[in-house]
């Protein structure tokens, strides 16, 4: 059973949060080549671990990267990350990824994030937004492939594909739902 938290419970779960990961360095503030080099080290992590990843991103209108999302709770949780969005190939902007839960939970996980704009004009929308959260301002198909799976192209048809994944390959049972995506200067 999902719940929708309230805007308060939100605003404590960022603030647990944001007192949790100021004490990590792993979470600082990165500049842009920071993000641009872990950025093409994820892509690079994605294409060995996925078959067919290279000729499904080369169909997408935008791709947006997160590496290390960082995931931490307990009873109330929240995660947060930075990344960038790709157009042919190109940093064009930079972004940041923040969600709150509440619920049992206890400690912390580092993943992963790639969002594929397969539809021009749904990654038209999303860059025209000051903030995009998913399940609000449009959907994501969550893809989950088994050990050894491919992307099949031809049968994908969302306009938005994600694909959240850790040192081991793809994750299952996770969700984007909630998440919440705004355009940061670097």
């Amino acid at each position: 059973m999902k719940i929708n938290p309230s805007p308060f419970v939100k605003l404590l779960a960022t603030i647990f949060c944001c007192a949790i990961f100021s004490q990590s360095t792993v979470t600082h503030a990165a500049d842009k080549q920071e993000i641009d080099i872990k950025v093409q080290q994820t892509l690079t992590q994605f294409r060995k671990t996925v078959g067919g990843a290279d000729s499904f991103l080369n169909k997408a209108n935008g791709v947006l990267v997160f590496p290390d999302v960082v995931k931490a709770g307990f009873g109330i949780g929240g995660e947060y990350g930075e990344g960038a969005l790709l157009i042919n190939s190109k940093t064009v902007s930079y972004y940041n990824t923040v969600s709150a839960s509440i619920g049992f939970q206890l400690g912390a996980q580092v993943k992963n994030v790639i969002i594929v704009f397969l539809d021009p004009e749904a990654l038209k929308k999303f860059r025209a937004s000051q903030g995009w959260e998913v399940g609000v301002d449009g959907s994501v198909a969550l893809i989950e492939l088994g050990a050894g799976k491919s992307i099949d192209s031809t049968s994908i048809n969302k306009p938005i594909v994600g694909f959240v994944f850790g040192n081991k390959g793809l994750m299952y049972n996770l969700t984007l739902e909630g998440s919440k995506f705004s355009k940061i200067v670097r």
